[in-house]
């Protein structure tokens, strides 16, 4: 018999919910054949057969939340293997945690017993997990987490009303997405400010160059590496804007990873390129384009969705003229591109139609100022309408 188990799924994603299961026990298996899926906090991981033979039970059914390693299934080995009889798979309780059975510190489980402490409440540091002591000690120092708020009361819904309705569970993704921007408001003191740019500069020149640049690197010259790199010049002059908070210390980049929001058919996700301010425009581009093209099919790491100090995120795509986007936490600005609209404005004593797009920075006032967050915003605006300041750092 070979076991399934859960594969490891990442820097800091401890579970993930089975989401499909494509076998059912008798099934015959291949190597390599897709066994089932797994949904985490930012993407799917497929689990394939290790060894060929016949499903002969499933351990965690659809629906069921696992640990890593945690056992999945179970496989009868071999092409003679008999195949056993189909069946509901049985809900079975999720695998045991790594650390059980572990004897703990006696004084440790003397103060957990006198403070009514269970050991799920203490991060062990001893050998394999033992809780010591120190442990129990520090687990009692923290205090408690403030409860979370209770969810607004549903409305009254008639009879002939909820017989229309639908009831959907939500996805690992949705209820991530949903739990990482309200930390993100509670947690950061986040502010808006608004600018808006003159376009004309840009989209002349992709206009001039975008049939030459095609030719010679392979991909088309978007908006998107001009105001990546608009963004890496701001940077550089704003640091904060580019930083996080860790504890009671500031950690500033001397380096952006940008991340680039990208909407999919299960939810938002952030692909991060790494060492943008590194790049020329056409390596910015095809990274874009391979990372969004990932991203839609699902297909994004964990690592490639790691790591990003600042973010761009372009409603303009679906017809936004204005928000204000939602810092992507520790980051602290995110960055609102909308959508590009001709308007009468005002030059040189004349009225004339420009295409103009609507700018939004959000970011987290605790170690932003807004004197650094309009600065970074002029510098954008700046840059975008005249590219030549890119070419010579000004």
């Amino acid at each position: 018999m070979a076991e399934v188990r859960v594969p490891t799924l990442g820097e800091s994603v401890t579970e993930a919910t089975i989401a499909t299961w494509f076998k059912q026990p008798g099934d015959a298996v291949a190597v390599d054949e897709m066994l089932c899926e797994l949904e985490t906090d930012k993407v799917t991981v497929e689990v394939p057969a290790a060894v060929a033979g016949v499903l002969s039970e499933i351990i965690a059914p659809e629906g069921t939340t696992v640990g890593v390693d945690a056992l999945l299934a179970v496989i009868a080995e071999g092409d003679s293997a008999a195949p056993a009889p189909k069946a509901a798979a049985p809900a079975a309780a999720p695998a045991a945690t790594s650390d059980a059975g572990i004897k703990n510190a006696p004084a440790a489980e003397k103060i957990m017993a006198d403070s009514g402490l269970s050991a799920s409440q203490v991060t062990g540091t001893g050998r394999d997990g033992r809780i010591m002591k120190e442990d129990v000690q520090k687990a009692l120092a923290t205090p408690a987490p403030a409860p979370a708020p209770a969810a607004a009361p549903r409305a009254v819904v008639s009879v002939d009303q909820g017989a229309r309705e639908e009831r959907v569970k939500m996805t690992r993704l949705r209820k991530t997405i949903a739990k990482r921007l309200k930390d993100s408001q509670n947690t950061a003191a986040m502010l808006t400010t608004y600018n808006e740019v003159d376009m004309t500069a840009v989209m002349e020149l992709r206009n001039e160059y975008k049939e030459l640049f095609l030719k010679k690197h392979g991909v088309k010259l978007g908006f998107m590496s001009f105001f990546t790199k608009a963004c890496c010049h701001a940077l550089r002059e704003i640091p904060e804007v580019n930083a996080e908070i860790d504890g009671e210390e500031i950690v500033y980049k001397n380096y952006v990873n940008m991340g680039i929001a990208a909407g999919t058919p299960t939810g938002l996700v952030v692909p991060v390129i790494n060492d943008a301010d590194a790049m020329s425009f056409a390596e910015i581009e095809k990274s874009i384009a391979e990372k969004g093209k990932r991203a839609r099919e699902g297909q994004l790491t964990m690592a490639e969705m790691q790591g990003g100090t600042f973010t761009i995120s372009n409603g303009g795509v679906y017809g936004s003229l204005m928000s204000s986007p939602i810092l992507n936490p520790p980051q602290s600005g995110i960055l609102g591109m909308h959508k590009i609209q001709d308007r009468p404005m005002a030059i040189n004593g004349e009225v004339v139609i420009r295409p103009m797009m609507y700018l939004a920075l959000s970011y987290d006032h605790r170690i932003v100022d807004g004197k650094g967050a309009v600065t970074f915003l002029v510098r954008v605006k700046e840059a975008l309408e005249d590219p030549r300041r890119l070419l010579m750092d000004l």
